[in-house]
């Protein structure tokens, strides 16, 4: 376990994570910021992305773990991003759809960026949010954070507008 909070846990994810991180990424509600629901191939990358970030970094999207059911409801945890010419430490959520509206990702993401600052010893972090996901920037707004600039992103073949929410320690 790395982190805990009132309702939930969050651990490494692991092969055995496939299935529940399938319930999330192949949902095309779920993923409609993301212009899709993904392949069995991309969510395969996608856990193997996090199992490498883990041994390269030390973080990564974590599994959200629901103490009340012992399952993983969603993932949320720490990474590295692209952001201009930069790379920046930012807060990721992403729920099955079956879990929103609870709290779980702000429980959560409150975590993360106390985990940021008190261990990582993080000056900032921030969440990078497609405009279209008013959604999430709730979430980070609710964190504390301020839309602070955009950029444009290709992903997928389109191109799509990011803003960063920013918080400092």
């Amino acid at each position: 376990m790395i982190l805990e909070t009132e309702r939930l846990y969050l651990r490494e994810m692991n092969p055995f994570d496939f299935a529940s991180l399938c319930k999330i990424l192949q949902d095309k509600d779920t993923m409609y910021a993301y212009e899709g629901a993904f392949s069995d191939d991309e969510v395969q990358e996608w856990l193997e992305r996090q199992i490498s970030r883990y041994q390269k970094w030390g973080f990564g999207l974590w599994a959200v773990i629901l103490k009340e059911t012992d399952e993983m409801i969603g993932q949320c945890g720490l990474t590295m991003q692209p952001w201009k010419d930069e790379e920046v430490l930012e807060i990721g959520y992403l729920f099955e759809r079956l879990y929103w509206h609870k709290g779980y990702a702000i429980e959560a993401a409150k975590a993360c960026k106390k985990y940021a600052f008190e261990v990582l010893k993080a000056e900032e972090v921030c969440s990078i949010i497609r405009e279209s996901n008013r959604a999430s920037q709730n979430v980070a707004i609710r964190n504390g954070m301020t839309m602070t600039d955009s950029w444009i992103k290709h992903y997928r073949g389109v191109d799509m507008l990011h803003y960063r929410y920013v918080v400092q320690c």
